[in-house]
């Protein structure tokens, strides 16, 4: 996809986990909202994926390690024909199969996530596995920033550096909110750059709303031989919806059916000026 397919494909992502979390009354929205323009870049431009074929051996992997915001993870799987879109509906109801965090029963889901920390160990763990077998597939893991508060992520991070893993992309999803407030009142990160590259990670920093940029770097990555690249992506919680963006409350919050009408009709009008650039 070009950038104005990008943007407008992202638009109407944002719009189907709206009324998905709209109708589900539970989800995390914020964070969704955040994220979807990367998945939407990962998804429809950069990543070698089948639906047809979920398993395909030369696929490349995905990881979402920043498990709670499922839900654009789902409206993309689901609008790309790993799973039908009907199913949608029955997100966080008894016995779906589409739980409020990724669940490897779904098609197109590598692994169970949820319990943040742990998505970079699998990933060095698949980067390592395509080393030894010869495989040129990549392995994406996007984490969020609230999240670079455990430890096991910097054991992963070491791992990566000592086996030369430039099979790894991280990305860090970096809108500086969590779901008790800021980042940087709860566990300060900063410099979290200068922390990764430390770690040995060659770090690109970009504008993580931005489909041009991030389209850029992640077909450029690796960015370095021998060095896994840390794409520090700085997002805004909540993009895409005026009253929601950098609003903490908005980590979970559920849209009533008035802000979903509003923030559809934003998103519609986002949409419409992105087919007409």
């Amino acid at each position: 996809m070009n950038t104005v397919d990008l943007r407008k494909k992202a638009a109407q992502i944002r719009m189907d986990l709206l009324q998905m979390i709209h109708r589900a009354k539970t989800g995390h929205t914020g964070s969704s909202l955040s994220n979807a323009d990367i998945l939407t870049v990962l998804y429809y431009d950069v990543m070698k994926v089948d639906p047809c074929n979920p398993k395909w051996e030369d696929r490349d992997r995905f990881i979402a390690s920043k498990g709670h915001a499922v839900e654009s993870l789902y409206c993309i799987l689901a609008d790309k024909g790993f799973f039908p879109k009907e199913e949608l509906q029955t997100f966080s109801q008894f016995g779906s199969r589409l739980i409020g965090h990724p669940n490897n029963k779904v098609p197109g889901v590598e692994m169970n996530t949820g319990a943040l920390g742990h998505g970079l160990s699998v990933a060095v763990g698949m980067g390592l596995a395509a080393k030894m077998d010869g495989k040129d597939y990549r392995i994406f893991t996007l984490m969020g920033d609230g999240e670079q508060a455990e430890g096991s992520i910097w054991e992963a991070a070491m791992a990566a550096a000592h086996y030369k893993l430039d099979n790894v992309i991280g990305i860090i999803d970096r809108n500086k909110l969590q779901i008790s407030g800021s980042t940087e009142d709860v566990m300060g990160l900063e410099p979290l750059e200068d922390k990764w590259s430390s770690f040995g990670w060659n770090v690109v920093a970009l504008n993580g709303n931005d489909v041009s940029e991030l389209s850029a770097a992640l077909h450029a990555a690796p960015t370095a031989a021998g060095k896994p690249t840390l794409i520090m992506a700085y997002t805004t919680k909540g993009k895409g919806v005026s009253f929601a963006e950098n609003v903490p409350h908005w980590h979970h919050h559920v849209p009533s059916d008035a802000e979903l009408a509003q923030a559809l009709d934003e998103l519609a009008k986002e949409a419409q000026v992105v087919i007409h650039e």
